[in-house]
C-alpha cells in the first residue's frame, strides 16, 4: 500500500502513517488537502490526517477538507502520543542555545521547559517540527523541538527528552480512503449537517434523534458554512455504524430536518 501523510519525514504525521501501515510506502505531502488529493487521484491507497489534539482541540483544516473538499471516507483512526524533544546540531549544549525553532503548537506545548531551561532563547515558528530540526542544524546557537525520528534524519543530537508540559498530550489521526468498512462491533461514525433555517429547538430535535435511540454522541462542534456570516455546519461523532439499525434510523430522521447531511464515515474506534 501507499500511504499519504502531512510531511516532511520526521513529523508526527509520518509517525501516524508508520503506525497505521508498518513497512508500507509513505508519500509525504505539503498540506492535508494534498493528502486527500493524492488518494483521490490514485497516487496513494489511503491518507492519514490529524483531526484532533488532546490539548489544542480539533484541527480546523482537516474538518473543512472533510466538509467541503472531498468525498473520501474515514475508514480508520489512531491516537499517537505526542512526545517533544530538544534537538540541536552535534556538539551543542543547552547553555549554547539562543534560538529555538518548532511548529507553533509544539512551542506552546513546551513553554514551561523553555522558560526554565532556555529563558533567553528566541522562539521562532517553523512549518513543521521536522523543518525545525533542519533549520536548527544549519544555524549556530539554534535548537529545535521535534521528534526523535527528525533528529535521526538530520543527524542531530537530542539534548533533552520528553520536554512537553503535559505528559498526556496525544493527537488523533483519521485514515481516509474510498471504501467503507463493515461493522466491527466497536465503531464510531462522524457526520456533518446544516439546517436550512434558524429557529428555536432545531439542534435539540437533531440531538434527540440520537438520545431517543440510546446512541451516545461522543463529540459535537461547529464550523462556519463559508457562505453566510453567523451560519454554521454542525459536526457530531457518535458510537455505532451507519449500517446499525438504530443509527440508520437516527440518520434518516436527521435527513428530514436538515438541508445537508454528510457522513464522513463509520470506522473502528482506536484501541
Amino acid at each position: 500500500m501507499k500511504i499519504a501523510y502531512l510531511g516532511p519525514p520526521g513529523t508526527f504525521g509520518e509517525e501516524a502513517a508508520r503506525r497505521f501501515a508498518p513497512g508500507d510506502e509513505l508519500i509525504p505531502c505539503s498540506t492535508h488537502s494534498a493528502v486527500a488529493r493524492a488518494v483521490e487521484l490514485g497516487q496513494a491507497d489511503a491518507g492519514v490526517m490529524a483531526i484532533e489534539n488532546s490539548l489544542n482541540g480539533s484541527v480546523a483544516e482537516t474538518l473543512d477538507i472533510l466538509i467541503h473538499e472531498t468525498v473520501l471516507k474515514i475508514h480508520g483512526e489512531l491516537v499517537v502520543p505526542v512526545a517533544h524533544n530538544l534537538i540541536a546540531a552535534p556538539g551543542m549544549t543547552i547553555s549554547d542555545i539562543n534560538l529555538v525553532y518548532s511548529h507553533t503548537q509544539a512551542l506552546g506545548q513546551c513553554s514551561a521547559f523553555l522558560e526554565t531551561s532556555c529563558p533567553n532563547a528566541q522562539r521562532v515558528a517553523a512549518l513543521s517540527t521536522a523543518q525545525a530540526v533542519e533549520l536548527a542544524v544549519a544555524h549556530q546557537g539554534a535548537a529545535a523541538i521535534a521528534t526523535l525520528r527528525a533528529a535521526e534524519i538530520f543527524g542531530a543530537d537530542v539534548l533533552a527528552r520528553g520536554i512537553q508540559d503535559q505528559d498526556n498530550n496525544a493527537t488523533r489521526f483519521v485514515v481516509i480512503g474510498t471504501h467503507q468498512p463493515e461493522p466491527s462491533g466497536r465503531d464510531r461514525t462522524s457526520i456533518a449537517f446544516e439546517f436550512s433555517g434558524d429557529r428555536a429547538g432545531l439542534l435539540t430535535s437533531a440531538l434527540n434523534e440520537f438520545s431517543s435511540r440510546g446512541i451516545n454522541c461522543t463529540k459535537m462542534e461547529s464550523r462556519p458554512t463559508r457562505a453566510t456570516f453567523g451560519e454554521y455546519i454542525f459536526l457530531i461523532d457518535f458510537e455505532g455504524h451507519v449500517l446499525d439499525r438504530e443509527c440508520a434510523k437516527a440518520l434518516e430522521g436527521l435527513t428530514s430536518m436538515t438541508s445537508m447531511l454528510k457522513v464522513f464515515g463509520s470506522y473502528p474506534q482506536a484501541k
